[in-house]
């Protein structure tokens, strides 16, 4: 994406934004409630740090320095939750060698909340995903694959819903059209189901049935195709829906040092948000709650 038309874009860091769409309890009006939600994206297996001599990439990333950095903001908001867009694995040896099942430990480790599935994630088939969910101590979301007919019928829901501070936070799944990117025989009889509708039926359940104070999407759409503009993506889907706060995308391996704002389809404000790949960057989101005031949201990317 080109510099000028990022900036313009985007308006998040540094400041304090309106999102109109989130609520929350009249019952808890006497201070504001920060809910931080930390995020990743396409790592693709990458465990270890970039080297010294690996260009711009120099020096960065790292599993053990992503835990440090989740540790530390955990310790100042104990409030916070950690989600992965998608594309976990393939990318490097450790993959080919052990599966997926590192990837999941060191997860787990971390204390992941929730993840999405990314078209790589397929890579040994569904078979070789479902036998490393073992390892992994977090639940993954998908709304538009149906798994129905696989070995990963009701190992991976719609939704989930957390609860901090009072505050409930609902979180559903989007995985990006696998045809073309992953041989059928390896996502066998998984369907894919067109993401927009499935997203405005996830969002109505977790804004109006549910209650939920904040809606989060972990999203493997792609931030935004320009080649083919019509294709659905993170920027399509906020337009064209209504209850959703925060988009957290995977796939396009999009650097963004800060999320962009979108308006959704009455003009609300919708937080997008991607930070690249390989465990290079760390995103950062925070919520600011009040009862009785519009509620305000901030988001930036950390370098690891």
């Amino acid at each position: 994406m080109k510099r000028r038309t990022f900036i313009q874009q985007t308006s998040a860091a540094g400041a304090l934004i309106g999102l109109g769409g989130l609520t929350v309890s009249s019952a808890n009006a006497s201070k504001t409630k920060k809910i931080t939600i930390l995020h990743t994206n396409d790592v693709h297996s990458h465990i270890d740090p970039f080297g010294p001599d690996d260009g711009r990439n120099a020096n960065k990333g790292g599993v053990a320095r992503r835990a440090s950095l989740v540790e530390s903001i955990r310790k100042e908001n104990p409030n916070t939750l950690l989600f992965d867009a998608g594309d976990i694995f393939q990318g490097t040896p450790y993959f080919n060698y052990y599966g997926g099942e590192l990837e999941f430990k060191l997860m787990s480790m971390l204390k992941y909340d929730l993840a999405t599935i990314g078209n790589h994630d397929f890579d040994n088939g569904v078979d070789g995903l479902y036998a490393q969910l073992p390892h992994a101590d977090f639940d993954f979301v998908s709304a538009n694959y149906n798994f129905k007919n696989t070995v990963l019928d009701t190992h991976v829901k719609p939704y989930k819903i957390f609860i901090k501070d009072d505050v409930r936070i609902g979180v559903f799944g989007l995985g990006i059209e696998l045809e073309g990117l992953v041989g059928k025989r390896h996502f066998k009889e998984t369907e894919y189901i067109y993401p927009v509708e499935i997203a405005q039926d996830m969002s109505r359940i977790l804004k109006e049935d549910k209650q939920c104070d904040i809606v989060i999407c972990l999203s493997h759409l792609g931030y935004f195709y320009k080649k083919t503009p019509d294709k659905i993506s993170d920027l399509l889907l906020a337009r064209q829906t209504k209850d959703i706060d925060l988009i957290i995308g995977g796939h396009t391996h999009t650097f963004l040092p800060k999320p962009t704002i979108e308006k959704n389809s009455v003009g609300k404000n919708v937080l997008v948000n991607q930070v690249g790949c390989y465990g290079l960057y760390l995103g950062q989101v925070d919520f600011y709650l009040e009862s009785d005031k519009e509620n305000k949201a901030t988001g930036t990317t950390i370098v690891v």
